[in-house]
Formats: C-alpha cells, structure tokens, sequence
C-alpha cells in the first residue's frame, strides 16, 4: 500500500434521528478541512456530511460524502464508507464526544473518489483503503493506495 494523503475535517455536533429496528441513526456535519499528502493537496470544503448507523451490536456503520477542492482548483466528491467499532466502553465514550486513543479503536473505511480533471482520474481508477481516528470535533483518515 502506497500512503497518498491525510484527511483533516472538522465535524459538527452528531444529530440522532433516534433509534429504528436496525440501530441508532445520526448525521454529522462535515464543517470542512484539509487534505494533505504526497499525491493529493489542498482543502475539505464545508457542507459534506457523515451518515452513521449505530447498530445494536455497537458497530457504527459509516458513510461520508464531501467534497475535495484541490491545490490546483480542481473539484473532488468523496463517498467514503466505512466501520467503526470498539470495546463497549470506549464506544459510550466516542458516542459522548470523548477522546479514545486510537489504538483502541477499529476505524477503516473504503473512499472512492470521482473526478473529472484529466490530471486526477487516476483517482477514479485505483482502489483506496482509510484509517481513520475520532477526535471529539474533528475526523482524521489516512489514506492508501491497495
């Protein structure tokens, strides 16, 4: 695997729409941020959002969809899905906005990536895998290339 860059993006408060036969859904806003790394630069913009379901056995089942402005002004949409899950106890944590140091805590994700500048199909043809990290405001995600 080839690291390509580092999503930073600040997130919003978690907004439940309560809990249905399958779990607990929520929606977070995705306030914008940074990408940065050796192959992709530049910045998250605002208004993207995280739609998770928290299921009854304490996996969130994640699926965020933003979109990237890159260094060069060209436009990137991102729909990044993904689990997240951890001991009981580090789950309450996280779902109250506490930090969990990351070790403890299984994030991986799959983004795929379309764009339409010559410059970056690449994206549209290769296969991404992210790690991330849950922060109390903010999301991290390392990704790589498979």
């Amino acid at each position: 695997m080839r690291f390509v860059a580092e999503v930073k993006a600040a997130v919003g408060v978690p907004v439940s729409l309560g809990r249905g036969p399958n779990g607990e859904r929520r929606v977070i806003a995705i306030l914008g941020g940074t990408i940065e790394g050796p192959d992709l630069t530049g910045e998250v913009l605002p208004g993207g959002a995280d739609f998770q379901l928290i299921r009854p056995d304490g996996v969130a089942e994640i699926e965020a969809r933003y979109t990237l402005r890159l260094a060069d002004g060209a436009l990137v949409q991102v729909t990044n899905r993904g689990l997240r899950h951890a001991a009981p106890e580090d789950m309450a944590r996280l779902l109250r906005g506490e930090p969990v140091p990351p070790e403890r805590v299984y994030f991986r994700t799959t983004p795929v990536f379309e764009a339409a500048a010559e410059p970056h199909l690449w994206l549209t043809r290769s296969l991404f895998v992210g790690y991330g990290e849950r922060r109390p405001d903010s999301v991290l995600i390392r990704i790589y290339a498979v």
